[in-house]
């Protein structure tokens, strides 16, 4: 089975964010966001369009699974969780629990993973990107999580240097 990596936009810049992905060989980026824009002139590189043409320069394919996104409603389950325990976005930890089952229940049972990983590139490692810097943070982790469990696929967290 191909390896599989996860990485996140937050406390990247472009040239470090492909030079991760050069150096675990990356073949095609999953991009699992629901919105594919992130905030702020820091992040603009990771916008969907920049995204897709720097990928398509660095000879990166790209693919979008919107399905795999939480919902607007599930991510205010998320939000809700870190204002009671004061942490913002880009400084949250882990995913609360709730939003953990229910993210799973909802989404991750019901999404078809057979045709995500016939999509993967035979002999190059794919890449869950989504935005949070730690993947303890992410529901790219568990999307992780479940395609180790079910499909044997290596997985590695990359986090920014």
């Amino acid at each position: 089975m191909p390896p599989l990596i996860t990485i996140g936009v937050y406390e990247f810049d472009l040239p470090s964010f492909l030079a991760a992905l050069h150096a675990h060989d990356v073949g095609l980026v999953i991009d699992v966001r629901q919105r594919r824009g992130v905030r702020g002139a820091r992040y603009a590189w990771a916008n969907a369009r920049r995204l897709q043409a720097a990928l398509e320069e660095a000879r990166i394919a790209y693919s979008h699974h919107r399905e795999l996104a939480p919902t607007t409603e599930l991510r205010h389950v998320q939000y809700a969780a870190d204002d009671r325990l004061g942490v913002g976005k880009r400084s949250r930890a882990v995913l609360d629990p709730e939003y953990r089952e229910r993210y799973v229940r909802e989404i991750l049972d019901r999404a078809d993973l057979d045709a995500l990983v016939a999509e993967l590139p035979a002999g190059r490692t794919s890449a869950l990107l989504c935005v949070e810097a730690d993947p303890e943070a992410c529901h790219r982790s568990l999307i992780a999580e479940r395609l180790h469990e079910r499909y044997g696929l290596p997985v590695e967290h990359v986090r920014p240097a």
